[in-house]
């Protein structure tokens, strides 16, 4: 059985300089009340990886303009609102490391799966392959990116059972697996904890094994939902 707490209470354990890992695409999959739960911890210094870096006030983006965050691991830093993240970058506040989506998918599937690195062609040719090591397959060229993993992963769901297994809501699935797979104790938000057994097997997608930590919420707020009424935390 999983142990099951508040928010709060689940990410006291993250230290100052952790990297944690964030599920979410925009506002789908995104854990809002464990990262407010993580501003309100206090932890700083840290390097998060997310798709992007949040939206308006609230979420991710609230953790990177209290100043928390070190350095984004990311895809799109250019999201839909991403003005306190241009805050922090242009001020020389926060590192920026830009990885293609794929490939930050495949980073942290290869860093659960103990592959230590891998070849791609994402990249190639662009400012993104300086200082990588390339090799030739076939007459074309590829650049090696390394497996990435995390202290934390901070992930939503949307149901799991005592166990720690997961079934996720549609797109919401996102990063959540593969984010559950590379991180060394992995948080879990879901809106119902169920019984063991009471999950269809064929329905679930993440295995309890790769989970430490259940927090129910049985009504999670959704981002865009804080960022339209203007909500800004804390």
């Amino acid at each position: 059985m999983k142990p099951t707490s508040t928010a709060r209470e689940a990410v006291s354990e993250i230290p100052d300089g952790a990297t944690v890992l964030v599920s979410g695409f925009g506002g789908a999959g995104t854990p809002v009340e464990l990262l407010h739960a993580l501003i309100d911890h206090g932890a700083r210094d840290l390097t998060v990886v997310n798709n992007n870096v949040g939206n308006g006030y609230v979420g991710l983006a609230a953790l990177i303009a209290t100043g928390r965050v070190r350095k984004m691991i990311c895809s799109f830093p250019r999201s839909v609102d991403p003005r306190a993240f241009r805050a922090q970058y242009t001020a020389g506040r926060i590192e920026l490391e830009l990885v293609p989506q794929g490939t930050l998918a495949e980073r942290l599937r290869a860093g659960g799966s103990g592959i230590p690195a891998f070849y791609t062609r994402a990249g190639v040719g662009t400012e993104l392959s300086a200082g990588k090591e390339s090799r030739e397959f076939d007459g074309r060229t590829y650049i090696l990116e390394k497996a990435l993993r995390g202290d934390f992963a901070l992930v939503k769901a949307l149901r799991a059972d005592t166990a720690g297994n997961l079934i996720f809501n549609k797109a919401a699935r996102n990063f959540g697996p593969v984010m559950c797979m590379a991180a060394a104790r992995t948080i879990v938000q879901v809106s119902e904890v169920v019984e063991a057994g009471a999950l269809d097997p064929e329905h679930i997608v993440t295995p309890g094994i790769f989970v430490d930590h259940l927090v129910e919420v049985g009504q999670p707020i959704q981002e865009e939902e804080l960022v339209a009424q203007g909500v800004v935390y804390p």
